[in-house]
């Protein structure tokens, strides 16, 4: 079969799914991307292309998200038009829709099928807009928001199917969307994540290696944060500190903002949180590790005693899941889509956003009673291999998609 994959980001949600692809070998791969720099992988032709245009900083507010789109999906279609004349026609299309790349596909490729992901639908409810008082939302917010959702609604009619990886995502669209949109995670290998009770952590400043006979707790994000709770986690920690002396923290992400509107503090949002709790913390046991090796994060993850995800309502992030596979123990923020992953007492244990003492009660608990939380994590990694499983779940289900678009002596053979 030829395929067409789309992410401005590659291999963004696709990383599992072309690689298994070109494994096998009798596939035609072809991969578009605005990346610069993007990874290689075997058996997979990357193609840049960039945008046509982008809006300026004076755009108007409410259509400036989609004057973007519309930059990128034109010069998304122009370098289609030139892989299909260079002799390349895809079986199937197969990209992100939010960024506006596959906008105009159907002007080149009118029968081809396509799946878009539809990764998420803005809303001044049930979202991180307006979520958190400390963010208040100004009453131009909801024209906004609506202003965001013109890329959705120009590609829901582009593609023939539409993919969201949770229940919660696919339901912030609009009802008249949902019969379109199957729900499927990317998937979990959870055939490489898996606990080791012998990994070992090396940090510069300690003269010998952490292990999971020391107590460690970690923290986890792209980016240290609003959305992902980097205010709440940091004004949680003196409080641990004091209810557990020995307790070691483990932080890894950027200083810069992945989502929502960045800090206007000079040091990012983690100069922020030091003039506000720095004077109250024991700096020798709490280490920022910054973004690290997906090797290393593994490693960070294996040892630790309890992780703590703490998000708004917002996109499920890989790394819960991946922490739940590896058996971690895990102190999550009591919100809709981690719900959705976390059943409280059964899977991991989750506390209230908003109350910092609450969420280092909480982890100080698991620190003191190992032995009355230690069937969470094996629950917890039952639970993602049942669910969220690339290999048994989520690859066979994204190959009957993909089989039922195309004819049927070319379909993938289904694992």
């Amino acid at each position: 079969m030829k395929l067409l994959f789309v992410h401005q980001n590659m291999p963004g949600q696709y990383r599992e799914l072309i690689q298994w692809l070109a494994a096998q070998g009798d596939h035609e791969i072809v991969f578009l991307t605005q990346k610069p720099k993007p990874p290689v992988f075997e058996g997979v032709q990357t193609v840049i292309y960039k945008s046509a245009h982008d809006a300026g900083k004076d755009a108007f507010g409410l259509s400036k998200t989609w004057e973007t789109a519309a930059g990128a999906g034109f010069g998304a279609a122009m370098a289609l038009r030139k892989i299909v004349e260079g002799g390349f026609t895809p079986d199937i299309v197969i990209g992100h829709v939010g960024w506006g790349e596959m906008t105009f596909f159907r002007e080149v490729l009118p029968k081809t099928p396509m799946i878009g992901f539809f990764e998420y639908f803005y809303s001044v409810h049930g979202g991180p807009v307006g979520f958190d008082p400390e963010s208040p939302v100004s009453d131009h917010a909801p024209f906004f928001m609506h202003g965001h959702n013109v890329v959705p609604h120009m590609n829901i009619e582009v593609v023939d199917v539409g993919h969201s990886p949770t229940e919660w995502q696919r339901n912030r669209f609009p009802k008249s969307f949902h019969d379109k949109i199957y729900v499927c995670h990317d998937g979990i290998r959870t055939d490489k994540l898996k606990p080791n009770k012998k990994a070992q952590v090396t940090l510069g400043r300690i003269g010998r290696p952490l292990t999971v006979k020391d107590e460690i707790v970690t923290f986890m994000a792209r980016n240290l944060e609003t959305t992902r709770g980097y205010h709440q986690f940091m004004r949680a920690m003196p409080h641990l500190q004091k209810a557990r002396p020995n307790a070691r923290v483990l932080v890894i992400g950027g200083n810069d903002a992945s989502y929502g509107k960045k800090t206007d503090h000079p040091g990012g949002l983690r100069g922020q949180m030091e003039e506000e709790v720095g004077h109250l913390l024991d700096w020798e046991r709490l280490h920022f590790l910054g973004q690290v090796p997906y090797e290393d994060y593994q490693s960070i993850i294996q040892i630790s005693s309890c992780h703590l995800y703490l998000t708004m309502p917002f996109v499920l992030s890989w790394s819960l899941l991946e922490s739940m596979s590896m058996e971690a123990t895990v102190v999550a923020s009591d919100v809709a889509p981690v719900r959705e992953a976390v059943t409280h007492g059964e899977t991991g244990l989750l506390v209230d956003f908003f109350d910092p003492e609450a969420i280092a009660a909480q982890v100080a608990d698991v620190l003191a009673r190992p032995k009355d939380f230690a069937h969470l994590g094996p629950a917890a990694r039952k639970h993602v291999v049942e669910t969220y499983d690339f290999n048994t779940v989520c690859l066979p289900e994204h190959i009957r998609q993909i089989n039922a678009l195309v004819p049927q002596d070319i379909h993938i053979s289904v694992p």
